[in-house]
């Protein structure tokens, strides 16, 4: 099977921009969006014969998700059992054998100052995927707005502080880590150097000058079912490429 996750930093400006081209070209089991920033009916979007599962922010032009899947999932969850879900960050869809989830993680702005709820906002996160995979395999995907180690992104010591890369946010991830799962770019690749994430400025893509904040994270158990898992670089249409993960 193959999953992919993209922050398309706007659902309606990608889609002018390749998106269809992309998706057409792979036609993937599951393709999970973030940051769509539009709630569901305010454009067309061409479903490609995918159901669509949709989750939006409140607030308009703000955050969001959505999975196009070809899979009927037997149950959908948004938000986490009805938590965290003003902003429409969290989907979750069951399958008799996996759970697959997809997440785009608050980002906790210049100088932390949302730090603490992006803290709250983890810990919850990671309590309720435990709660998962006790019962069944997890998938989950997304952007989770983190540079996990120093190989992760282009200058490390210059960044220490910033919003991404603080010691807090590192060590939720690496506590989700602990907790169960496996990132499973860096556990086939442990010392390949790819980003998912370029800013705007500087000619920072052109430049390779990024992070990698976008993951496919599994259960430990769900190891040996892992065929790869990439960072698709050379998609263009966001500051963020997607991510690929293909299983047995």
């Amino acid at each position: 099977m193959e999953f992919i996750s993209w922050n398309v930093n706007g659902l309606r400006a990608v889609i002018t921009k390749g998106f269809y081209d992309f998706f057409k070209s792979e036609m993937p089991d599951f393709l999970a969006l973030q940051e769509t920033k539009m709630q569901e009916g305010q454009a067309l979007i061409e479903s490609l014969g995918y159901d669509m599962y949709w989750n939006s922010a409140i607030k308009k032009g703000y955050s969001g998700t959505l999975i196009f899947t070809k899979h009927k999932p037997l149950s959908v969850v948004y938000g986490m059992n009805g938590a965290h879900n003003d902003e429409g960050r969290l989907i979750t869809l069951e399958y008799e054998d996996f759970y697959f989830v997809t997440c785009y993680t608050p980002n906790s702005k210049e100088g932390l100052l949302r730090l603490p709820y992006r803290c709250e906002f983890e810990d919850d996160l990671r309590e309720y995927l435990v709660s998962l995979k006790n019962k069944k395999h997890v998938i989950f995907c997304g952007d989770l707005n983190v540079a996990h180690n120093e190989i992760d992104l282009k200058n490390p010591r210059i960044h220490h502080f910033d919003p991404g890369f603080s010691d807090e946010e590192r060590d939720k991830f690496t506590k989700l880590l602990n907790a169960g799962f496996i990132d499973t770019y860096r556990y086939l690749y442990p010392e390949t150097i790819k980003y998912s994430w370029w800013s705007y400025r500087a000619n920072a893509r052109a430049n390779n000058a990024g992070w990698r904040i976008d993951y496919f994270v599994v259960d430990d158990s769900f190891k040996d079912n892992i065929v790869d898992s990439e960072i698709l670089c050379d998609v263009f249409g966001s500051d963020h490429c997607p991510v690929k993960l293909t299983t047995k």
